[in-house]
């Protein structure tokens, strides 16, 4: 097996996903705390920090096409290593700002820092995972972007009002500088991404992929405009506090963070069209369910239900793009980053002018009515890319009456490239897709070195239970302690961080009893079947 088909677990993977963690702890951290930081510290008005929130995701926006040309050109890691240190950059500058024009070039550092990152880190995810086995790489990718989330929230929730805004952009800075330090361990890979793209007409690929990269912008829109519909009504039509409308969406968060690294074992057997159909359909019901049930633990249940779907569908929808991408990986996850962003962008003014106009129901009942569309076009969407539902390249269809003339022309080029200089599109010749069809020692470990791989992960695990748990019990806030010492926690104690911690130690003792149970019971990872 080359080494551009390996699945990233190997170290260079793990180094990815650490750094991953860090950068997304700020980065998400950051969406929550800069309006407030602007408007406290720099006093600044509702337009201002409007004005500052777009200019960040419009310069992102910008900036994420050129990303995934530079992730096709260069090595990925490099570039988003570049993507990390401007980052770091940026946290340090909203540390040191004084002004709102010193707040204006940090956003715009971050703005740039974000779309080099994240493009060029998901574009070496696709171009390193195994054939077929896309959906479990982009799993492992997201799991850890949530953890990160998790973490950077723990930190800033617990720091906050005792050192401060500048401490936490500090920390964001160097959990940044900590990222971009592991993406620069490790040998450089010059041009990856070009060299397995040269045998597919510049073009080609963009035209397939667009179908679904509509499909990705309209949802994205309607999700995020209801979220925030969502965050609105839960403090103003029903009175939650910030703390209580945390804990409704607290089991959600928990299952989005803990699924993608496994719900691939689902979606592999059900195939791409058949899981982000169940997504878009779930997310029908999601926003249909908001415009009837308005209880907080009825929103959490549905929440939580529909980040079960949103952790199944992102890596589908990201593995997808990485296969249909004719080798060009960083080009094409920029457009679909992009895409996403877009929908994000422009989603919550639309869906805020329609709740004005036509009041909640109608923003649900639009929410669910674009979602459904989602699910009836994205069948047709994923047939334009060709794919076989194994992530494969589908051989030449024969033209049939529904076939475009571009797209035949695009494919007779590509057959042309592909007998002159082998099977450059997929980046493999036939002897190398043979052994990647095969279980391999490496693909399929023994009994005793899966055993071993869980112990190193349940080791990591406590390492950040432990730490969790030290500052738990600094703020007073840790459930195992009071439950040790005290026998419970007193009332003017319970809070959210204890209600995390709680949950954190049912995690925690799960996962103790499934790392453990493959060195008491030994046994062999099963390996994927490729029929």
């Amino acid at each position: 097996m080359s080494a551009g088909t390996k699945a990233p677990t190997d170290p260079a993977g793990r180094r990815v996903l650490s750094a991953a963690l860090f950068a997304s702890a700020p980065a998400e951290v950051l969406d929550f705390l800069l309006p407030l930081w602007a408007g406290s510290t720099l006093g600044a008005g509702a337009s201002a920090v409007g004005a500052l929130i777009a200019f960040e995701a419009v310069l992102s926006l910008i900036v994420r096409p050129l990303a995934g040309e530079l992730a096709d050109r260069f090595d990925q890691r490099r570039v988003a290593a570049a993507g990390a240190g401007l980052y770091a950059l940026s946290f340090a500058g909203y540390a040191l700002a004084d002004s709102l024009v010193a707040a204006f070039a940090a956003a715009g550092l971050g703005g740039a820092g974000g779309a080099l990152f994240w493009v060029a880190l998901r574009a070496w995810t696709g171009q390193r995972a195994r054939d077929g086995d896309g959906t479990s790489a982009y799993g492992k990718l997201l799991s850890a972007e949530g953890q990160g989330a998790f973490a950077g929230y723990l930190v800033a929730f617990s720091l906050l009002e005792r050192g401060g805004y500048p401490l936490l952009f500090w920390l964001g800075s160097a959990a940044c500088a900590v990222a971009m330090a592991s993406l620069l361990r490790g040998p450089r890979q010059e041009g990856a991404g070009a060299a397995t793209g040269r045998g597919v007409r510049r073009g080609a690929a963009e035209r397939r992929l667009l179908p679904l990269m509509v499909v990705s912008a309209v949802t994205a829109a309607a999700e995020a405009g209801l979220w925030m519909l969502l965050l609105l009504r839960l403090q103003t039509d029903l009175g939650l506090s910030p703390n209580e409308i945390a804990l409704v969406f607290a089991p959600g968060f928990v299952v989005f963070v803990l699924l993608p690294a496994h719900a691939h074992h689902l979606t592999d057997r059900l195939g791409r069209t058949p899981a982000m159909v169940a997504s878009f359909a779930a997310s029908a019901l999601f926003a249909a369910g908001l415009a009837v049930l308005s209880t907080p633990p009825a929103i959490a249940v549905l929440w939580t239900v529909a980040a079960a779907c949103f952790a199944a569908q992102i890596p589908v929808e990201q593995a997808t793009v990485a296969a249909a991408s004719g080798g060009r990986t960083g080009r094409a996850m920029g457009l679909y980053e992009s895409a996403r962003l877009a929908g994000v962008v422009v989603g919550p003014l639309v869906m805020g002018l329609l709740y004005e106009e036509a009041g909640w129901a109608a923003a649900c009942g639009a929410a669910a009515a674009t979602s459904v569309v989602g699910a009836l076009v994205v069948p047709y969407a994923v047939r334009t890319l060709g794919l076989t539902e194994e992530g494969k390249k589908a051989g030449p269809r024969s033209g049939g009456a529904g076939e475009d003339r571009a797209d035949r022309a695009d494919r007779e080029d590509v057959d042309i490239d592909s007998d002159r200089g082998g099977d450059a599109e997929m980046g493999m010749d036939m002897s190398e897709r043979e052994a990647a069809r095969q279980p391999s020692a490496e693909t399929v470990p023994g009994p005793k070195a899966h055993a071993r791989k869980e112990r190193r992960e349940w080791y990591v695990h406590t390492a950040a239970f432990a730490l969790g748990q030290l500052v738990l019990w600094a703020l007073d806030s840790s459930w195992l302690v009071w439950q040790i010492t005290d026998g419970g926690v007193p009332g003017e104690q319970r809070g959210p961080l204890v209600w995390v911690g709680r949950i954190w130690l049912t995690i925690w003792v799960i996962d103790t009893i499934w790392s453990w149970s493959y060195t008491v019971w030994p046994r062999e990872k099963k390996p994927k079947s490729s029929s």
